[in-house]
């Protein structure tokens, strides 16, 4: 790959690739680029201060985050049914309804990570599914381990977001 020509922290020789004639004599920036000093400087001044995480884009994240979570869900819902059916037995078509119910929820959710609402309702949904549990064991099952990863990732966003 190629790229712009960094200089090595701490020496004065310029990365693999550059001459000596790129490398700058004086310290100051290339190509437009401010150095790490006057980065930490601007960050500073328009935020207020360092973000936390180190992230680029920390909302993006959480919400891909929340996001695949919940796609998860919806595929392993569904990929459950037929397992149950066999292993489980005595699966009703109200819970096979329930499932596909709470997969297609899950898939919309997973669509609307944007709002801030999608959180509560992401909650919301795990606590369908634990109820769930009233019509096959198995979707108790299911929906106490989804509980508990959906609560990693509640825990995960309080502390990038803060």
């Amino acid at each position: 790959m190629t790229g712009p020509v960094e200089e090595r922290p701490g020496k004065g020789v310029p990365a693999e690739g550059a001459s000596s004639e790129d490398a700058p004599t004086d310290g100051a920036p290339t190509d437009g680029v401010p150095t790490e000093g006057a980065q930490a400087e601007g960050a500073q001044a328009e935020g207020g201060g360092q973000r936390r995480s180190g992230l680029r884009n920390p909302d993006k994240a959480v919400r891909g985050l929340g996001a695949g979570t919940l796609a998860l869900e919806a595929l392993v819902l569904l990929l459950a049914i037929q397992p149950i059916r066999v292993v489980g037995g005595d699966l009703s078509g109200a819970a096979i309804a329930a499932i596909v119910a709470l997969a297609v929820a899950c898939v919309a959710l997973a669509g609307q990570m944007k709002r801030a609402w999608a959180w509560h309702a992401g909650t919301v949904l795990q606590g369908l599914l634990l109820l769930s549990g009233l019509l096959h064991w198995s979707l108790f099952a299911l929906g106490v381990m989804f509980a508990l990863v959906w609560a990693y990732a509640l825990h995960v966003r309080r502390v990038i977001l803060g």
